[in-house]
């Protein structure tokens, strides 16, 4: 009877686990395939539309035009359209955002002992889905502005500048999309009333607001940086000035933030619910 006491209390003083590690590898791969489910169904979309935009502001074809040509390329041929470089560098770009968002959740529900499916939004989630956000859409620009620069321009190095614009519009767009969404979802639900409560989810519905508003800030950054290298000053065309780089912008800013708006919607809006949801449910099933 005193033994069965002394293990009873012996079990009981047991300390508890301080991580959670259950299913651990599994979970990761959950944060993998939330992360390219979003990817593959945002990318031929945003590629179509990153390219509009590239090939507007180098005076190649409209917006409307490039969409049009890049439609009949995708009835086409499909499967040239669906495997081609810009398509898979768009994949390459969120499926790496998405993922890397998905780890932090990981790894700080497992050092913080809390349920797989628990969402972040602090400092270590924004710093490390702008890192990769900013390193891959770089990379991913760098290749685009070439591509689909000013006809006969023998294609050159992107100017530092045009860098740094790049950036900071990743970061913007980025804070956006995972740190402004989570915190404006609930507040949103809190404030929604009746049957307009019922019937919309206010996490969504930030999912789709927050990057696309941003984008009315975000658009000038990219406009300006897609100019300097389009009009180099070093090159044959001679000085461009500042006025002359504003009215450029100010020109292709109304089309622009329509056509990254455009962009956005799939990528933080729908790119966003399909990979939370889909991490979500595979996070439940491993609970």
């Amino acid at each position: 009877m005193v033994a069965f006491a002394s293990a009873r209390l012996l079990v009981t003083h047991i300390p508890k686990p301080k991580w959670n590690t259950k299913n651990l590898g599994l979970r990761l791969g959950a944060d993998v395939v939330g992360a390219a489910s979003s990817a593959s169904l945002v990318a031929p979309v945003i590629s179509v539309i990153d390219r509009s935009i590239m090939e507007n502001a180098s005076g190649r074809k409209s917006v409307a035009d490039s969409i049009k040509s890049s439609f009949r390329d995708f009835l086409r041929r499909p499967q040239t359209f669906l495997f081609s470089k810009p398509t898979a560098l768009i994949f390459l770009l969120y499926g790496g955002t998405y993922l890397t968002a998905n780890t932090i959740d990981t790894l700080s529900s497992t050092v913080s002992n809390k349920p797989a499916t628990t969402v972040t939004a602090g400092t270590a989630k924004f710093a490390a889905s702008s890192a990769a956000n900013i390193g891959l859409c770089i990379y991913k620009d760098q290749v685009f502005v070439r591509m689909f620069g000013p006809p006969g321009l023998v294609p050159r190095p992107v100017p530092m500048a045009s860098y740094i614009l790049f950036a900071l519009r990743d970061c913007i767009t980025v804070f956006a999309g995972f740190n402004v969404s989570p915190v404006l979802g609930p507040w949103l639900n809190e404030h929604m009333r009746g049957e307009l409560r019922r019937r919309v989810d206010g996490v969504t519905v930030a999912q789709f607001v927050a990057p696309a508003a941003i984008q009315t800030i975000s658009t000038p950054l990219h406009l300006l940086g897609l100019d300097l290298y389009n009009r180099s000053s070093g090159d044959s065309r001679g000085s461009v000035s500042l006025r002359d780089r504003w009215v450029a912008v100010r020109k292709n800013w109304a089309v622009s933030v329509a056509a990254r708006i455009g962009r956005i919607v799939p990528a933080y809006g729908v790119g966003g619910v399909v990979n939370m949801k889909v991490r979500r449910y595979l996070m439940e099933k491993l609970t």
